[in-house]
């Protein structure tokens, strides 16, 4: 009776936590016999019983006996995903293991294992790297891993990704002294049949002393790890002792306080922080993966020291002795490309951008060439394979520094640092871009396009030159002159190449930065992006004067984009030039047709998806646009915009617009009526035409009227986002 009730105390919520479910050894014998006594039992109880306690005694066996071999694919499911009830049970049953269900089957299937039998699972491979898994790694080592075929990301044809990595291995319940086992590394093959391909190949399989998995901070399990390594781990300081690896703050809201750059009034942020008196601060977040520089494009509102964002439910203040520090950062989400970067003093940093801080500067840039290189990424592999690079795991590389050879590192890294922010700084994104690179002394945008493409090769093959040596370097220092090369692919070099196609687009939006003012020929960096206009800035080419700028598909306004373009290529490259070069910037835009439609019909379908992709959805100019049939469209600049801005688009544009319309479809119904046949048929396509666009914009006159009359104004520093939405229903949809 007494085995009974600890029974129906265990299962009592069996159907909740299935078999991981801790089930006590019991006198199973003796409830068998009791069950065997009922079935010759003539009471009306005999049938309830035998149905109901019978099945319970059978689980509750199946779950409490050894088994010599166990074997699964257990479920997933993050503690997060957990109920209140389950997750309990978990925490308080397997706090080794508690991260995920299936670390929680794990740990059940051993302890359902038999002394020297086998636990065969396949699993996702986080367990042997991330610090949740630990203690749960540390009870593994305590028995023989057979064998294991590591493999990583897209194992099977219906998971695609790189979400989902698995491992699948055998585990023996014993634990003999030099124990090897046999592990299949097929991570790198991107398909199910190249794992196959490569797991019957017997390539890439390594033998390896499990005990050696202590040697390394947190026990990975690096089977992979050559000697040379694991001794570095064992001999050599942990890059912890030499600097704090920092987790940033968090705002609470990004939304209220953190924006892009150049979302703001420009006046209100200083790129040289000044604690007293700049709004907006520097902001490292974490952004795309890029080496040695770049990724400064967030401004985070730290008014009066960030007491507003101190004051925000959700915030947290973390290592705040750090803000403004000159130090090192990288993305804390990626996958295996993880590079590292400078980090200028004057940036808080954001828990996306984790970052290091050095105790004697001297060792940063050391430091900096040695996490981007071969040895480091190499080391990388077993503390960090999944797709977080946390402050807590890059601190336990061992650093090995050569004194000797710290200034010839420090100045090739400098070197590094100063390509990238070259290179950075070439793009408008950059708060430090001063002028386009076709801006220069030549007649054609031809000869610009070749400067550019000449300066961008050689900055490239540069970096891959200097990043080479570093690793060559640093391969040396740490002994591994037999286990790597020095070799960096052209992948991994994070400058750009010139790119035609991308290069005159850009060209074309630093055009139309002119023609709002936004950039001027005669100062380098931003000519006006809020504050007080400067008229004396401008001279060579002279921004349009309403800071409105009509798209049409016809020249029906004398400030139209495509004369103003074709306008500010004559001024940078003179009018001898003018068509060929008109000629080149259609080619590279692709479009069929004379040189100026092909450049209408870039501005027409085409500039502003590209305006939204280069500024991250974030517009600082704004198509207003009638709809699908192109009735109307103008821009406008975001940082010129007045509260009577929409009542001149509506009267000085849309009406016009309008008039011509008008006037456009009167003169074709004349040409029709004394048409041909076959003219007819041309004629009253095009004005088919010209009446859905009139139609169109007759609706948009309507909608503009509405938001014309209320003279609207808003506050750049509430984001392109909010204000944006003010505006939905006149402008282009954000995709």
């Amino acid at each position: 009776k007494k085995d009974f009730g600890v029974l129906v105390d265990e299962l009592h919520d069996a159907k909740e936590y299935g078999s991981i479910l801790n089930v006590s050894q019991v006198d199973f014998a003796a409830l068998y016999a009791r069950m065997d006594e009922v079935r010759n039992d003539i009471s009306m109880y005999k049938e309830p019983t035998l149905k109901t306690i019978l099945p319970l005694i059978q689980v509750a066996e199946a779950l409490a006996q050894k088994y010599q071999v166990v074997v699964t694919n257990p479920p997933y499911m993050g503690s997060s995903s957990m109920g209140a009830k389950l997750g309990k049970y978990v925490k308080d049953n397997y706090p080794d293991s508690k991260s995920d269900l299936f670390a929680v089957f794990i740990e059940q299937c051993g302890s359902m294992t038999a002394r020297n039998g086998y636990q065969a699972m396949i699993t996702q491979h986080v367990w042997m790297f991330l610090s949740s898994f630990e203690k749960l790694r540390g009870k593994l080592l305590q028995k023989d891993t057979v064998n294991m075929a590591h493999l990583g990301s897209r194992a099977f044809e219906e998971i695609g990704g790189e979400v989902v990595q698995t491992t699948s291995f055998v585990l023996c319940n014993s634990h003999i002294a030099d124990y090897n086992g046999i592990y299949c590394r097929l991570i790198e093959p991107t398909t199910q049949q190249g794992k196959e391909d490569m797991f019957l190949s017997g390539k890439n399989r390594y033998t390896a002393h499990q005990t050696n998995f202590a040697k390394i901070p947190g026990s990975p399990v690096a089977y992979w790890a050559s000697k040379k390594i694991i001794d570095a781990f064992v001999e050599e300081k942990s890059l912890d002792k030499y600097a704090d690896c920092c987790t940033g703050m968090q705002t609470g809201n990004n939304d209220l306080y953190v924006r892009d750059w150049y979302e703001i009034n420009f006046q209100e942020f200083s790129t040289e922080y000044k604690k007293s008196n700049s709004k907006w601060v520097k902001y490292n977040c974490g952004g795309e993966s890029r080496k040695w520089y770049g990724n400064h494009l967030r401004v985070i509102n730290w008014i009066d020291n960030g007491q507003a964002v101190r004051k925000e439910k959700s915030s947290v203040i973390r290592n705040e002795s750090h803000y403004f520090q000159e130090g090192i950062s990288w993305k804390r989400i990626g996958s295996s490309d993880f590079y590292l970067r400078y980090l200028p003093a004057g940036f808080i940093f954001d828990q996306a951008g984790d970052s290091m801080f050095f105790k004697d500067s001297r060792y940063l840039k050391y430091a900096l060439g040695f996490v981007n290189s071969r040895v480091a990424l190499e080391m990388f592999q077993f503390i960090a394979p999944t797709l977080n690079l946390t402050a807590g795991n890059i601190s336990k590389l061992p650093l090995k520094v050569d004194e000797s050879k710290i200034k010839i590192i420090s100045s090739i890294v400098n070197e590094n640092i100063e390509e990238e922010r070259l290179d950075w700084d070439s793009f408008e994104t950059s708060w430090d871009f001063t002028r386009h690179p076709f801006i220069c002394s030549v007649s054609t945008v031809s000869d610009a396009f070749t400067a550019w493409q000449n300066e961008c090769a050689d900055r490239f093959a540069q970096l891959k030159s200097n990043e080479e040596e570093l690793n060559s370097i640093f391969i040396d220092i740490y002994g591994l002159r037999d286990e790597l090369t020095p070799e960096v692919e052209d992948k991994d070099v994070t400058v750009r190449l010139a790119d035609k196609s991308r290069d005159i687009r850009s060209f074309i939006s630093y055009a139309v930065g002119c023609m709002f003012g936004r950039y001027s020929l005669d100062v380098d960096g931003l000519a006006y992006a809020g504050g007080e206009w400067d008229a004396s800035k401008y001279s060579t080419y002279i921004p349009d004067k309403d800071g409105i700028l009509p798209i049409c598909d016809d020249e029906y306004f004398e400030d139209d984009i495509v004369n103003r373009f074709v306008d500010f290529v004559c001024a940078v490259y003179g009018k001898d030039t003018l068509e060929e070069n008109l000629k080149f910037i259609a080619d590279a835009l692709g479009g069929k047709g004379a040189p100026r439609q092909v450049i209408r019909d870039y501005f027409i379908n085409d500039f502003y998806a590209d305006h939204l992709k280069v500024y991250q959805k974030r517009p600082i100019y704004w198509l207003f646009d009638s709809g699908k049939k192109n009735g109307f469209k103008c821009l406008i600049y975001i940082h010129r915009y007045k509260p009577d801005t929409i009542a001149r688009i509506r009267t000085d544009y849309v009406h016009e617009q309008q008039a011509r319309y008008r006037t456009a479809i009167a003169g074709l119904e004349n040409q029709i009526a004394n048409a041909g046949t076959g003219e007819r048929v041309k004629l009253n396509k095009q004005l088919k035409k010209l009446q859905d666009q009139a139609d169109e914009l007759h609706g948009y006159e309507e909608k503009i009227h509405h938001l014309a009359d209320q003279f609207i104004s808003f506050d750049l520093d509430d984001g392109v986002k909010h204000n944006y939405e003010i505006f939905k229903d006149v402008l282009a949809k954000i995709k």
